[in-house]
């Protein structure tokens, strides 16, 4: 049995692809829309409803890559789909509506085996964050998950409680990009109600905290969301040369 997640906005989900009720899986429907992505478990495979909004599949498609998630996606197709669709989708397979239980079950098989191909040629995660005893390191930048304390350059950052849980969500999760609702949920939880101003709010306060030097760890991907972006080395080293020289070193 294999946990499935439909994803659509028609009023009757059970029409986007019958086959899918004939068979014996775990069947979740979400909304067609970017808050559901924060719903959606880790270990499922996506069928997205692109019957009718091809424009709007896409969109979901390109946020599921920069969000940094690798749920398999499937997406569900007219037959004029088939002209519009190809690899920069980034999409493990695709189905016409009508397909039949047998054609459904065997694309779900290969799919479970092979995932999103494209998933590959995502970014890969910086290797300069590490995390020893409830310490995560990133360069200067230390968060001590255990003492609720983060310091940079040795120097404590004072910070309000929710400022701190923002900051070590991101910096646990280098290079994934996450939208404000996906922030509001693990950061401040469901029953949270301040909207998605409330994230951009700590992100100013985050980075104006981090200085100058440093605020650009927190990145803002265009109509998407933030992540944290690790220092390189080399960046490392020239900000070690200048504080050398200011220091008259």
């Amino acid at each position: 049995m294999t946990d499935l997640t439909l994803m659509t906005s028609a009023s009757n989900p059970a029409s986007v692809l019958p086959s899918l009720a004939l068979l014996s899986h775990r069947i979740r429907v979400l909304p067609m829309d970017a808050a559901s992505l924060v719903k959606m478990p880790e270990s499922t495979i996506l069928f997205l409803d692109a019957r009718d909004d091809l424009a709007t599949a896409k969109t979901l498609c390109n946020l599921i890559h920069a969000s940094g998630l690798s749920t398999p996606i499937v997406l569900v197709l007219t037959e004029g789909g088939f002209t519009v669709v190809n690899s920069q989708w980034g999409i493990a397979d695709v189905v016409v509506s009508t397909a039949s239980p047998a054609e459904v079950e065997g694309r779900l098989r290969l799919v479970s085996e092979h995932g999103n191909a494209p998933a590959t040629m995502l970014p890969a995660t910086d290797g300069g964050t590490s995390a020893v005893d409830g310490q995560i390191r990133s360069g200067d930048l230390i968060v001590d998950t255990n003492g609720y304390t983060a310091s940079l350059h040795g120097h404590p950052i004072d910070l309000a409680y929710k400022e701190f849980e923002l900051l070590k969500y991101l910096v646990q999760h280098p290079g994934r990009v996450f939208t404000r609702a996906q922030l509001l949920q693990e950061v401040w939880g469901y029953d949270y109600y301040g909207g998605t101003r409330t994230v951009d709010v700590h992100i100013r306060r985050l980075r104006a905290k981090l200085g100058g030097e440093y605020e650009h760890l927190i990145g803002t991907v265009r109509n998407v969301g933030y992540r944290f972006d690790p220092p390189d080395e080399e960046s490392e080293e020239s900000t070690a040369k200048s504080t050398s020289l200011h220091s008259g070193e």
